[in-house]
């Protein structure tokens, strides 16, 4: 799951998170943590540390109150959270595109330019506000007021596939899921250049190797960039792992190509930052994209404006796969390309 529930607020659970510290040598308490919680647990660094000097995680029963404290791996930490604040009247009817829905869940598919949960320069007009009046009193509170039965996100301007709890176990059963990594979740992007096992270049890359099937798996750290806190990078060192998988569905020359991804992690703007790190940012993303653009020769004059202009991060949350957290039957749930992004497709096919 401009993301990161990286904000200092809101907690994830009403009591407590237990966290097993991954298995390695003995290093500071508040840097092991920061990379061992989970990213759907919405605890940033900073909110780390001031839980740590609260005396509100605890090793073996006691409270360690100070975060250069050395700890080893393997051990478990319990964090104690605050509990849900009051959720204030935000409830806005917007219109919503529903896949699915119980009395536990429901399934959203996300038009671009909404943005998930309310923050600094976006309370209103949210995907919070718009289930706030869709469900009434029936949405889990576990996420706080500003993020009640959100489980995990996509940016605004990626389209598709969410999953929102309504009910507080359905919501601790789909945060387990999401931190044990079995949700399924395949993205489709438009991206610049073909990813070919091929080349060279990509093969020399750190963190870039080949699966069978023609499948490109991309591992790196991810941490917040050292001069844009809006942005991600990948690191290697201090970082939060992330895994990528991609394949080649169709190429454009040597200009473009519909990618299918697919996350193993999911990190905040993980796909974008890790196919920008390969060299094949996505078109459309100001930020993570770079300054290539398509060829009008290779392409033809009609594909290469439309894509070259195009508006948003060409990426669309295509399917979402979970077990339902209170009745245990396997969900699979699949969107199609939204229309800009099959516009595109079919305009670059045409100048094939």
């Amino acid at each position: 799951m401009a993301d990161p529930f990286d904000d200092d607020s809101d907690v994830f659970a009403r009591e407590s998170l237990s966290v097993l510290l991954p298995d390695g040598p003995a290093d500071r308490l508040d840097k092991v943590l920061a990379r061992a919680v989970p990213e759907e647990a919405a605890l940033s660094r900073t909110r780390l540390s001031r839980m740590i000097a609260d005396g509100a995680v605890l090793i073996n029963g006691a409270a360690v109150t100070d975060g250069k404290a050395k700890v080893e791996g393997g051990v478990e930490v319990v964090l104690m959270l605050d509990p849900p604040e009051a959720i204030e009247t935000l409830a806005e009817d917007i219109p919503l595109n529903i896949i699915y829905e119980d009395a536990d869940l429901i399934v959203i598919d996300k038009p671009a330019g909404m943005v998930v949960h309310p923050a600094p320069g976006s309370p209103h007009g949210t995907l919070v506000n718009a289930l706030l009046h869709h469900c009434a009193d029936s949405l889990s509170g576990i996420g706080g007021a500003r993020r009640p039965g959100i489980v995990h996100r996509i940016d605004k301007d990626t389209t598709g596939l969410l999953v929102v709890a309504k009910s507080d176990r359905a919501h601790h059963g789909l945060a387990a899921q999401f931190e044990r990594h079995s949700v399924t979740r395949h993205y489709m992007a438009m991206v610049h250049g073909l990813p070919d096992a091929a080349d060279p270049r990509l093969r020399g890359i750190k963190g870039v190797t080949f699966e069978s099937g023609g499948i490109i798996r991309i591992a790196t750290l991810l941490a917040r960039h050292k001069t844009d806190r809006q942005r991600q990078a990948v690191v290697w060192h201090d970082g939060r792992h992330a895994v990528t998988r991609v394949r080649v569905l169709e190429a454009f020359a040597d200009q473009a190509a519909l990618v299918e991804c697919w996350l193993e992690t999911g990190r905040t703007h993980q796909i974008r930052v890790h196919m920008s790190y390969a060299g094949h940012g996505l078109l459309g993303d100001d930020t993570y994209g770079g300054k290539r653009r398509l060829s009008h020769k290779a392409v033809g004059p009609v594909a290469a404006e439309m894509g070259n202009h195009f508006p948003r991060q060409a990426l669309h949350a295509a399917s979402l796969g979970f077990d339902h957290p209170v009745t245990g039957e396997r969900m699979e749930f699949v969107s199609p390309l939204p229309p800009d992004m099959a516009d595109l497709l079919l305009t670059l096919q045409a100048g094939k």
